[in-house]
């Protein structure tokens, strides 16, 4: 039986508009905007220039530091510019932006990866690399190193199906519509890293999906499936190896510290469609859902795709919306622009109504001590808002801060409704920022 957590929170999982929905595939743009940061680590490097003629899944820029992946050309076509453009994040991000000569030309570089099974781990890093791989379900970690780091280091492989977020079902959907890609992928990381067992773990709500991959399962032995309770935060890797395994991560380290290496669905999808295909990642599943949109799909989109092409995709919206988030509900990002592109990161579009979301103005705690009751870290977050509140920055490492995963169930439960994840959040940075200057 699969470990229960403390905290956490059971809000209205909002999977029914989009789970049945199978993934439509989305013409591409007249253009499209690629980040050279859509990942944790240093931004790639343009190999192109303006002007340039390029063809799909060409590398347009290059991953030249150790914590890097690189870009590559979703659509065929000419690069119109190479300029800041808005991103995701609420930034400005330098971006090449591709004009779509509609051709869809193939890079004649692509090649096929021979003796999917006989693959060493290094190899597999090289080629994750290769590939621009990185996390996809939001953390955008390059998966190359997340193998390296694993070398040695690990005993068990987990698959995170948990997909706990409200709203989004793309993963769901890889579960039901890409099985055997997920399970051919899966045993080929476990192969590589020399395991005996592999893990995929979803949560107890995905009822199809378990049946799916449990009929599959018969032909691979060596992976098994568990059945998670269904609560947020149930995908945040910590808790989630907890559940599967018992073991506790400490506070700062990876999940390579206990033993354990974990990777997504769609991450582990991708290892084993660009092993067999040579393509590299330029395209992404996306649920486009919410309560502003008229018909909430689940959309397989060219990377650098602008979220307003989504939006239309799904109908257009039904009143204008209040919030538009790049991701769920709970740690998506508010966005000013629909005008922003999909990333690799990018697993959700959602435009929410106003009487759907708690964005309200902040109003004052009244001491009831939810919030504390709803962390899964096991935090005080009414007296970590109080001390950032004063401005005692330099006491907040006692409070440990930095442990908080950002999941906003402090936010959710909190009747005041502060704006306790968001005020955290901030405040690393600034910590992070302090101590950078010895303040």
């Amino acid at each position: 039986m699969p470990r229960n957590f403390r905290g956490g929170i059971h809000p209205d999982d909002c999977k029914k508009f989009t789970q049945d929905k199978m993934i439509e595939t989305l013409a591409a743009p007249s253009e499209v905007i690629l980040p050279v940061s859509m990942h944790i680590g240093a931004p790639a490097v343009p190999v192109v220039s303006v002007g340039d003629t390029v063809a799909i899944g060409q590398v347009v820029a290059e991953a030249q530091a150790p914590v890097c992946a690189p870009v590559h050309a979703s659509v065929s076509g000419t690069v119109k510019a190479i300029e800041a453009r808005p991103h995701p994040n609420g930034t400005n991000v330098m971006s090449i932006v591709i004009e779509n000569d509609f051709q869809d030309t193939v890079y004649e570089g692509l090649t096929p990866t021979d003796n999917l099974h006989d693959i060493g781990a290094e190899e597999l890093a090289d080629l994750c690399l290769k590939a621009g791989l990185v996390g996809l379900g939001g953390a955008a970690f390059p998966v190359h190193i997340k193998i390296k780091s694993a070398i040695g280091k690990v005993d068990t492989l987990i698959i995170n199906g948990a997909e706990c977020e409200p709203y989004i079902t793309s993963d769901y959907r890889l579960m039901l519509e890409k099985g055997e890609k997920l399970l051919q992928g899966t045993d080929i990381v476990r192969k590589a890293l020399g395991l005996d067992v592999a893990h995929i773990a979803i949560e107890s709500n995905k009822r199809s999906a378990i049946d799916h991959l449990g009929k599959l399962l018969q032909l691979y032995p060596n992976i098994k499936l568990d059945v998670l309770r269904t609560k947020y935060p149930q995908g945040s890797e910590k808790h989630l190896i907890y559940a599967v395994t018992g073991r506790e991560v400490p506070p700062g380290q990876l999940p390579s510290a206990v033993g354990v290496v974990n990777m997504n669905i769609a991450t582990t999808v991708k290892i084993a469609e660009f092993l067999e295909t040579g393509m590299p990642l330029t395209t992404k599943v996306v649920t486009v859902s919410g309560s502003a949109v008229a018909n909430p799909k689940n959309l397989l989109v060219r990377i650098g795709t602008p979220f307003a092409n989504l939006l239309d995709a799904a109908g257009g919206m039904l009143e204008e919306p209040n919030t538009v988030l790049a991701g769920g509900p709970m740690m998506g990002m508010a966005q000013h622009t629909v005008d922003v592109p999909v990333i690799k990161g990018t697993n959700a579009v959602l435009a929410l109504c106003k009487d759907e979301n708690k964005f309200e103005e902040e109003q004052i705690c009244i001491r009831c001590g939810k919030c504390v009751k709803a962390c899964p870290m096991n935090l005080l977050p009414n007296y970590l808002y109080a001390y950032i509140k004063a401005g005692r920055y330099d006491e907040l490492d006692k409070l440990n801060l930095t442990d908080c995963i950002e999941c906003g169930s402090c936010s959710y439960e909190c009747p005041g409704r502060l704006h306790l994840a968001q005020t955290f959040k901030t405040a690393k940075r600034e910590t992070a920022a302090r101590k950078k200057k010895g303040v």
